[in-house]
């Protein structure tokens, strides 16, 4: 039976996961210890959105949580510490952002942390976190209409990967005498086990327990997938292989690897991995 093979948050959009054995499933996407995925991102001069796209070495910046900040390592740098205490709404310093198509209120984090990733990604940058009165919503246009919250994703509050989809892929990859891959170089958030290849596309819900997530829209990939997240450098890049049978015109020919997920049931439960998900097909 499907069951979750591994659960990831990232405090950080674009910047390396934490591995969870427990989380807390929110309509806006995991939490623990009531930190949420991509509260916090980094933005350029002009307040719009950093990624591994342009700067593969984002990769390397590691966090932790701890029991009143984020400790953040990266290669070459002292340890940086971000309290985890959320700024007063009213008085923070605060500046619009933009992640996409989406300008949002963000608490602006200090000079300091400024500085730190700036050296470190050799670009003025600065760390923003999510505001406590800013609003994001999906869009409503793979939802007949509904709209549902994230912070910093890409769009969609969940990513679902099957085991079974990086199988193929990686099948195929060694047919051509090439390196398998790991699954975080596609960043899935929730992963399934024991899933057929890419049946998450065709997959009407997933149920855990009394939790129900239900997959909404392709992911079409861009070049992050080509970035290795240990070494935070390009190639190789698997989209070649993928083009050749994962593009979907629903995407406008996008090339495809896994499902945005939105939570319809269970809000606040808990997930744990080796929990076991009933699958209902589309079908």
């Amino acid at each position: 039976m499907p069951f979750i093979s591994e659960l990831t948050l990232y405090p950080i959009k674009s910047c390396a996961g934490l591995s969870l054995k427990h989380a807390t499933l929110t309509r806006a996407g995991l939490m623990t210890e009531q930190i949420y995925d991509r509260e916090w991102m980094l933005v350029d001069a002009n307040g719009i959105a950093l990624t591994q796209r342009e700067h593969p070495r984002m990769a390397l910046i590691v966090p932790r949580l701890k029991a009143e900040t984020m400790e953040l390592r990266a290669p070459g740098m002292l340890q940086l510490e971000i309290p985890l205490g959320l700024p007063d709404p009213d008085s923070a310093p605060s500046l619009q952002v933009q992640v996409w198509d989406d300008t949002v209120l963000a608490y602006d984090c200090d000079d300091l942390t400024a500085t730190w990733f700036s050296k470190f990604l050799g670009i003025e940058c600065r760390l923003v976190r999510f505001h406590a009165n800013a609003k994001r919503l999906t869009s409503g246009k793979w939802t007949n209409g509904d709209q549902h919250p994230t912070l910093f994703s890409d769009g969609y509050p969940i990513l679902v990967i099957g085991t079974g989809s990086l199988q193929d892929l990686n099948e195929k990859l060694q047919q051509q005498g090439r390196q398998p891959l790991p699954m975080n170089r596609f960043r899935p958030n929730l992963v399934v086990g024991e899933l057929d290849a890419f049946e998450e596309d065709y997959t009407e819900e997933f149920r855990i327990g009394e939790a129900v997530l239900k997959p909404v829209k392709p992911c079409a990939r861009c070049p992050m997938p080509s970035v290795d997240q240990i070494t935070g450098e390009f190639g190789p890049d698997p989209l070649d292989i993928l083009q050749s049978y994962r593009a979907k015109q629903e995407v406008d020919g996008g090339i495809c690897f896994g499902m945005n997920a939105i939570v319809t049931t269970g809000d606040g439960l808990k997930l744990s991995v080796g929990d076991q998900i009933a699958v209902t097909l589309s079908f």
